[in-house]
Formats: structure tokens, sequence, C-alpha cells
């Protein structure tokens, strides 16, 4: 009777804890970031640019963020009459090109974005930056180290940029602002950071998405997210990978797949810690409970990118503990810089937006990691 007494009281005090999560924590002080530019302003900039490949979605997010840095769309170039569709719906009835070649000779485009299957990006970035333009890729932009080596030698041959769309940085508000208090000192130096990045497989899925061979594998494509993430927030330069594991732990009818991978890094900035998976639970309201964690020497700063477990409505939420208090600030409202700086760097030929090493070297970690990645003991 005790023992079901004290079973008892414990699930009503975790209960209790559980319903308190979502309530502000006393102490905790409460604010909204400011957007940090204005975002109705006028871009300092214009630029040509027309886009290649559809065939991964993310191409919505980069082509807003190019028009919105003062981009010109001026042509689409792909064949599915779907994705097309599509396209034209967010953008407007966009002229089709009626060949690659057409954009890549069009001597007025600067930039070419693309989302087409990423085996296809870097052939593609060659192509394009041998054409005299500048390139944005979805990622993951590079999915072998032999590609890896051709877009070193063409950055430098051509003096084009090779960009590639780490969105989960870039284009995440919280993550921007996490980034300014980082560069303004709020937790000291940064020491380590730590990623976890569930993704949601969901219903439909094109066949390029279940060969490695294809997508490059699980560290590959979302790892170099958080490789990007770890080299910004520590300020790495220089880096390597300690350890890495990929599996296909639930996804057995599809053999060329991986549903989960980790990494350790190291860089002269400080360390990381990455995992990726394919297990966001069907009970979660988005596709995936991003979570960043970078540790200071005076403090910490957590993400919660996409949405909060716990209660709090939406996302981009960041707690910052440092040596006077705990807060929590709503990022929702800050302005995304990078279309805007992007555009410059075109025109300017400067690196706001993107450094193109730490970009490459982003990718170099990832693919070196995926090279070498052990199997996990329970695959």
């Amino acid at each position: 009777m005790n023992d079901l007494a004290s079973r008892r009281g414990f699930l009503l005090a975790a209960g209790l804890a559980g319903a308190m999560a979502g309530l502000p924590a006393q102490g905790v002080t409460q604010e909204v970031a400011a957007p940090g530019m204005d975002p109705n302003a006028t871009p300092k900039h214009r630029i040509r640019f027309s886009v290649i490949g559809l065939d991964h979605y993310h191409i919505m997010s980069m082509t807003a963020a190019v028009k919105r840095g003062g981009g010109e769309l001026v042509s689409v170039y792909a064949t599915d009459p779907k994705q097309i569709a599509d396209f034209r719906k967010q953008f407007g009835d966009v002229p089709l090109a009626r060949s690659e070649d057409e954009i890549l000779q069009d001597k007025s485009i600067q930039l070419v974005a693309a989302a087409p299957v990423p085996d296809q990006r870097t052939p593609l970035g060659l192509r394009v930056m041998a054409a005299g333009k500048d390139y944005l890729s979805d990622k993951p932009g590079i999915i072998t180290l032999a590609q890896l080596a051709q877009v070193r030698a063409a950055v430098k041959k051509t003096g084009r940029k090779y960009a590639i769309m780490y969105s989960e940085r870039l284009e995440v508000p919280a993550a921007i602002k996490a980034g300014e208090l980082v560069q303004a000192g709020a937790i000291g130096k940064v020491v380590q950071s730590v990623n976890l990045a569930p993704h949601r497989i969901g219903a439909v899925r094109p066949d390029w998405f279940w060969d490695k061979a294809r997508y490059g594998g699980i560290l590959t494509d979302i790892g170099s997210h958080q490789a990007d993430q770890f080299l910004f927030y520590t300020g790495s330069k220089t880096a390597h990978v300690v350890a890495s594991q990929t599996g296909n732990l639930n996804n057995t009818a599809h053999p060329k797949f991986e549903d989960f991978g980790d990494m350790t890094l190291t860089g002269d900035g400080g360390t990381g810690y990455v995992r990726v998976d394919w297990f966001t639970p069907d009970g979660l309201g988005v596709w995936g409970d991003g979570r960043l964690f970078l540790l200071g020497t005076e403090g910490y700063i957590e993400l919660r990118k996409y949405v909060d477990p716990t209660g709090r409505p939406g996302g981009d939420h960041l707690l910052i503990v440092d040596k006077k208090q705990a807060r929590y600030i709503d990022c929702s409202k800050v302005v995304l810089p990078f279309g805007s700086q992007f555009v410059a760097d075109i025109v300017e030929r400067t690196s706001i937006a993107q450094d193109q090493e730490q970009a490459l070297l982003a990718a170099e970690l990832v693919l070196t990691a995926q090279k070498n990645a052990t199997r996990p003991v329970t695959a």
C-alpha cells in the first residue's frame, strides 16, 4: 500500500512538473527580440537570377531569400509539371527556360539557385561557375570528397561563389539571434556546440531519397547543417572529425537508406557533437524538434528552433543563462539577413552572408564523417 501511494505521489508530481514546464519559470525574464533590421527596407543592390532544378522544395525558401535581398527572378528550368506548377504558384508565372543552356548563356544572369537531386548539384554548379555566374545550392551541395576537390579547384580558377544554403542557421530567426549574442560575448567564449536534428520521413518520398548514392548519406545530407553551425558558433577555422557512426535501424525495406547518424567534431575554436535521425514521432506537430545547445565559458544558450514541446506556441525560442540572470527570448520577429547580404556579396564580391572556406569546410567535415562512419552496435 505504501509503495502504491508513493508511486501515485511520484506520478502526480511528475504530471505537475510537466504541466509547469510550459509556464514561465520563476526568475526567468521574458523578452521579444528586436527585428535587427527593417523588414521593409529597399535592398541595396539588384541582381538577375534564375533557378535550375526543383527536386527538393528547399528551393522555395532559397528563391524567396534571394528575391527579398534584391534578386529579380528571370526564369526557371525544370521538367516535372507538378514541380513547375508548385513553383509558379508561389512565385507567379515565371518564364520557363527551354534548356539549362539557355540560362547559362544569358550573360545578364548573375546567379543560379538550384535544388536538383543531390548527386547532380556539384556537376551543375561547376557548369554554372564555368559560365561566369555565382551558384547557390541546396544542401548537401556536395556529396563526395572528389566533388569537393573539383569545387575548390573551380572556386580558385573562376573566382565565382559556390554557396550552400545551410538553412538551419541562415534561415532560422533564433539561430540569427544566437549568432548576435555569441559575437557580443554574451556567454563568453563558446567551447562546445551540441546539435540534435530529428526529422520526419513523411508519407511520400521520391526514389532518390532512399538511395545513399544519390543523396550522400545521412551525415552528408542532414549533418551538413550541423557542421556549418559548429564551425560558425565556435569560430573554428580548422576542424576534424573525432568519430562518427551511421545506421539503418528502422527502415530495412530500403537497404540503401540511413535513418540515424552522429559525429563528434573538434576545431581550433571548440568541440561539437551532432545527432541526426529520421525518427520524429507522429505526435509532434512539426517535422522535427531541432535543438542547439551552446556552452560558453560564462553561460549557455539553448535554441528550440521549430517547436517547444513544453507549451510555448510557434518556434524560434531562445533560452540564455549568464552570470546575472536567466532569460527567455522570443526570436520570431528577427529579420533574416541572408538574402540582402548575399545579393550584396554578389555585387560587391564580399563574403558577409557566407564565408566560402567555412562553407566548404563544413562539407569536408560531413563527407569525411560519412566516409569513415562505423555502424551502431544495435544495427
